[in-house]
């Protein structure tokens, strides 16, 4: 009889193994269809979205940059509410946090609306000073760059008293955080984490006419394949769970890495896959595979992770690549000519946005 339990309980633990890689949204199938289902489901749960890390600028970055049929006046009320909430605390939106002011310009930026001259603030203006965006950590220059690369933005000048921050400073920092395993951690220990690596691969994507980046890119690219889970996941602060899938599907969509390339393809099972075992039959997404229900976080990360898939799929530019962004009132793409100081921006962001060479 102890065999046949043992066999039995060996059975049962195959089974279940192999069902956690079955897509919950069995019926979404496709990028499209799936990435629809999301935007819908976030249309009609968050009626008034507003400025925050939930419920607001990733939300709107992914509605945007998706093309999705967003409802009337959506976007209008955000950004009146965007407008008060930054009249309101006079332009400062963190003393210890530029990721803050990072998050809303991307958001803005998406929608044709200049992050410089909200409500009279210039919201990028703490992205310049080198000292406010490295108190955050290795977080503060990978946004600072995702932010100002976004729009071609000149690097602003850094607050009275500031130290001047420059687009190579940002990168030099980002690549002396990362390890000798090829990837990125908080702290200077243990095991690389998987959203911090794909976000410093976000940021350092178009800078890869730079030898030392390229390599940096590779190695990083590598580790994330390393670290993935046997079930093809990945696992961030001790659980497998949909942010950390979702952070390393963006990271390859923005070096045009296919979430089928057979690096990340583990058991038979592509990031694609994982990704939508998170997501529900109503289009959200769940934190963890524990079966605990909808989680507002886990589903705009989910949504966003989508929307770059979608772009990568129709062969448009990457999601934190806005150089086909059109503003209201306009025919065609913005249009931003800026002077830079010789070296300050990559030849390869200038090919993306040949208007701020």
């Amino acid at each position: 009889m102890r065999g046949i339990k043992t066999i039995g309980a060996w059975v049962l633990t195959l089974c279940l193994s192999l069902s956690f890689m079955l897509p919950v949204a069995a019926a979404a199938g496709t990028t499209p269809a799936a990435a629809k289902q999301t935007a819908d489901y976030l249309c009609q749960t968050v009626p008034n979205p507003h400025f925050g890390e939930m419920e607001g600028e990733w939300l709107i970055l992914g509605l945007v940059r998706g093309g999705y049929s967003i409802p009337a006046g959506y976007l209008e009320g955000y950004y009146d509410r965007v407008e008060a909430y930054v009249k309101e605390c006079q332009g400062i939106l963190s003393d210890r946090k530029n990721t803050e002011y990072a998050r809303l310009s991307l958001a803005l930026t998406a929608m044709g609306k200049d992050p410089r001259d909200v409500a009279g603030y210039d919201l990028l203006a703490p992205l310049g000073g080198k000292t406010g965006t490295l108190r955050q950590g290795i977080n503060g220059p990978i946004w600072a760059l995702i932010a100002l690369d976004a729009g071609a933005y000149p690097m602003p000048t850094a607050p009275e008293g500031g130290v001047q921050a420059t687009r190579e400073g940002y990168v030099e920092e980002i690549l002396s955080r990362q390890g000798a395993d090829g990837g990125w951690r908080f702290g200077t220990a243990g095991r690389a984490d998987p959203d911090l690596t794909a976000m410093a691969l976000m940021a350092l994507s178009g800078y890869q006419d730079q030898q030392a980046v390229k390599e940096a890119v590779e190695r990083g690219v590598d580790c994330l394949a390393e670290i993935q889970d046997p079930q093809g996941g990945y696992t961030s602060f001790g659980s497998p769970n949909a942010e950390s899938t979702a952070q390393v599907v963006m990271a390859l969509c923005s070096l045009g890495i296919s979430v089928k390339d057979a690096r990340f393809a583990k058991n038979g099972h592509t990031l694609l896959d994982v990704l939508l075992s998170y997501q529900q039959e109503d289009g959200s997404f769940q934190h963890t595979q524990e079966g605990l229900g909808s989680q507002q976080m886990a589903t705009e990360q989910g949504f966003l992770a989508l929307t770059a898939l979608l772009r990568q799929e129709q062969g448009k530019t990457g999601l934190f690549v806005m150089s086909d962004v059109v503003s209201p009132g306009q025919d065609g793409p913005i249009q931003r000519v800026v002077v830079l100081p010789k070296g300050q921006m990559p030849t390869s962001f200038r090919v993306l946005f040949p208007s701020a060479a």
